[in-house]
């Protein structure tokens, strides 16, 4: 991107994460009324369908795509080259228990990479936003992520869900913090942000779910991957991955290390946290 098409993208993901807020907040966390998806695909409440609608008229633009969790997808986006790729309320579990670990996730992507990100959690008043050319900012401010190397002694952001089903215990005595987090959008922007220093999950995600967190990742000079160690490519006609791995490039080696050890990837591809 240019600097003035990028600060244009950045302006719009900031003004979309703020009317999005505004759409949620008649919404209380841990009072809202929700519903279950088809399928068994996790809860859904108005709250996600009116940040969808506002992010929707916000963001897109003529010539563009469109991939939310929230609208039914046409596949039309699969001939465009720039996309907006967003799930407008990551953690809705937690939404609806009244954990402040949800957010709402605003990624671009060019030719199946991601390019632009913004993240923001009402619940705790942060809100990421990153590009190849910004870099990455929390709440206005230059951030950047951990330097670390070894897994000793770091902090490790791990799925909420996953930790309840006890898909973390082989990692209980390796040396490093486990942290459970419910939005896996919000874990990959923390991650960017220098907040915590890797996070992987080991159940699928949509990229809806990772879209602007990868985007963030990456503008910090981080790295992800797939939990099979392949680059992340975005609008494909399967939208779904088996398991992403997020951190710093110095962490990088000891963490892809790390997960080869023997790892049961779960069937279902119907956790979302």
């Amino acid at each position: 991107m240019s600097d003035h098409d990028s600060r244009e993208i950045m302006a719009r993901i900031q003004a979309a994460l703020a009317a999005a807020v505004e759409a949620i907040r008649p919404f209380v966390p841990g009072r809202v009324a929700a519903d279950q998806k088809s399928g068994g695909r996790g809860p859904v409440t108005l709250a996600d369908t009116a940040a969808d609608k506002v992010l929707h008229e916000i963001l897109l633009r003529d010539g563009e795509g469109w991939l939310s969790e929230e609208s039914a997808d046409d596949f039309s986006r699969l001939s465009i080259g720039r996309v907006w790729v967003v799930d407008p309320l990551d953690g809705t579990k937690e939404f609806v228990e009244g954990i402040p670990e949800w957010s709402i996730s605003v990624g671009l992507v060019e030719d199946g990479r991601p390019i632009a990100g913004g993240i923001c959690n009402p619940a705790t008043n942060e809100t990421f936003l990153g590009s190849r050319e910004t870099g990455v900012t929390l709440n206005g401010c230059q951030v950047g992520m951990g330097t670390r190397t070894k897994l000793a002694g770091a902090t490790v952001l791990a799925s909420r869900s996953e930790i309840r089903r006890g898909e973390w215990k082989t990692f209980e005595n390796d040396g490093f913090q486990i942290t459970p987090v419910g939005s896996v959008a919000y874990k990959f922007a923390m991650v960017a942000g220098g907040l915590a220093d890797a996070t992987w999950t080991l159940c699928p995600k949509n990229e809806w779910d990772v879209a602007a967190g990868v985007a963030l990742v990456e503008a910090g000079g981080g790295i992800v991957r797939t939990i099979e160690d392949q680059p992340v490519l975005f609008n494909r006609k399967t939208t779904l991955y088996p398991g992403l791995v997020a951190c710093g490039a110095g962490l990088f080696p000891e963490v892809q290390s790390h997960l080869k050890l023997p790892i049961k990837t779960p069937e279902s591809v119907n956790h979302r946290q």
